[in-house]
């Protein structure tokens, strides 16, 4: 098997975090600070552009409010609201209100059984990507990523490449060994940045993204009562029209 590592992204890839996990937990940390400040789905799709809580909600405050509504305590008030966001997002987790996304649990033992190691590259902090795979996936569960590589070790959010390289540096491994799973144009442009093959599962916020250096793009990755469709990307042709699960298996035949 040439395949010997995937990387993971987590939020809108894992689970739909981003939608169902970190948008209503800044509305509640807003509402906590007595904030009129409201995170609409719309509003909170176009904030995504910017990667980062806290570099989003300087955007906001910067692009969106007004001079008197903007907060001059903003450089002491973003740290704050974070940590309040984190802790909200926790208790959402820990409510069971977000659920895996359709394959991952499939694919991730699929690894685990073929011998092909995992790795997670977010610019998410570890504390919220713990949080997630121990309650969706169970308390050992992070003990199966051999790295996890988030804004805690690599200050510089995505697009830049610079968590995807950590990962590689820290596992000892060359791009072409690995794909990286993402859902964003900013993840994509990270991983292609370094010549990772990179297979995108779209997520909600996430549709209307320019995914031309993908070499797979699916809609998720499938499981047995909920099949996968193909999008596009540069193998599309290559799957086969039985295609309805990504596993291993097809990774590895179709990595360049």
């Amino acid at each position: 098997m040439r395949l010997k590592a995937l990387i993971f992204d987590v939020d809108g890839t894992l689970a739909e975090t981003e939608r169902d996990g970190h948008r209503p937990a800044f509305n509640r940390a807003f509402a906590d600070r007595c904030l009129h400040w409201n995170w609409d789905e719309s509003l909170y799709g176009r904030l995504l552009d910017v990667t980062g809580g806290k570099e989003r909600m300087y955007h906001f405050a910067n692009e969106y409010l007004g001079g008197h509504e903007r907060p001059e305590d903003l450089d002491t008030l973003v740290p704050e609201l974070h940590a309040a966001k984190n802790r909200h997002y926790a208790g959402i987790i820990e409510a069971g209100e977000i659920a895996l996304r359709p394959g991952i649990r499939r694919i991730l033992h699929d690894a685990r059984k073929s011998g092909v190691r995992l790795a997670i590259a977010t610019t998410t902090t570890r504390v919220n990507v713990v949080a997630l795979v121990e309650s969706l996936l169970g308390k050992d569960a992070i003990e199966w990523f051999e790295v996890i590589a988030t804004a805690d070790e690599v200050p510089d959010k995505k697009p830049s490449p610079d968590v995807y390289q950590y990962a590689l540096d820290q596992m000892g491994l060359a791009a072409a060994d690995c794909i990286a799973i993402e859902d964003s144009e900013n993840g994509i442009k990270a991983s292609a940045a370094l010549g990772i093959p990179t297979l995108v599962t779209v997520s909600e916020y996430n549709r209307d993204g320019n995914f031309s250096d993908a070499l797979l793009v699916v809609d998720h990755l499938g499981d047995p009562d909920q099949p996968c469709r193909v999008q596009g990307g540069q193998a599309a042709e290559s799957v086969g029209a039985e295609f309805t699960e990504v596993d291993v298996s097809l990774l590895d035949r179709i990595l360049p």
